[in-house]
């Protein structure tokens, strides 16, 4: 991130937490959010106003939803989202919303669902994602995760959808050997897959040896336009030590 310059930003949270009689349900919050942010020249540049309610269960599942996330913003240069498509300069204003619902942590299988719609700098975006992770053992633990995004907006090329998809597997062989690998597809790449494998060994406190295996795709550029992918293999080894001077 950037900071931002000629800012005069204000901003404030309330939140208000209740443990209702309710079966099942250990306590709620309603939390409301606003942020005012023009320029020095009183120009509104960025503003936000959220309304969120939350709920946490006895069973230790959650549910975390914006009911209501109002959005001005003020874009001075194109904003490049996907490939050659771009948000014009210009002042955009939108209402979205969002539904999450999770279970407990302290489970041998977990899940959560993630749900946001509504506006989107003068078309709409809708976002869904799923995860789920499963732990038979102490040391083995697995998890999948999707997230899919559709896009409709007025603009050349303006509709469209990005699908990314994981696996993860983590395996400890003891306390000190660790190994992790991520598979993952992205279908904005040209190549989707990528995979990242991971062997760590904790040799001493705070001290590790790092064995990295990465096959993915990485960009050419970081220039904001549409950089050529370069499908790229690399091996690291990394060593850490730490000491008391």
């Amino acid at each position: 991130f950037i900071e931002r310059t000629d800012s005069n930003e204000t901003s404030g949270d309330l939140t208000l937490k209740v443990r209702p009689k309710i079966n099942g349900v250990r306590e709620v919050q309603f939390e409301g959010f606003i942020l005012h942010a023009p320029d020095t020249h009183n120009v509104v540049q960025t503003q936000e106003w959220q309304g969120t309610f939350r709920a946490d269960f006895n069973n230790g599942d959650y549910t975390d939803d914006d009911i209501v996330d109002v959005f001005t913003q003020r874009i001075t240069t194109p904003f490049h989202i996907y490939k050659n498509v771009f948000i014009p300069n210009g002042l955009y204003k939108f209402t979205r919303h969002e539904l999450t619902y999770g279970s407990g942590q302290d489970r041998r299988f977990t899940y959560n669902f993630f749900e946001r719609f509504g506006g989107y700098y003068g078309g709409t975006l809708n976002e869904f994602r799923v995860r789920a992770d499963y732990r038979p053992t102490a040391k083995f633990s697995i998890s999948v995760s999707e997230t899919w995004d559709q896009f409709r907006l007025p603009l050349p090329n303006g509709n469209f959808s990005v699908v990314l998809a994981s696996l993860q597997g983590n395996y400890s062989f003891s306390r000190f050997l660790t190994f992790s690998s991520l598979i993952q597809m992205d279908t904005s790449n040209t190549q989707a897959v990528s995979a990242n494998l991971r062997l760590r060994y904790n040799y001493r406190p705070d001290s590790d040896l790092y064995i990295i295996c990465n096959v993915g795709t990485q960009f050419a550029s970081i220039a904001p336009a549409n950089p050529p992918q370069v499908r790229e293999t690399r091996f690291a080894v990394k060593w850490t030590y730490s000491f008391n001077p």
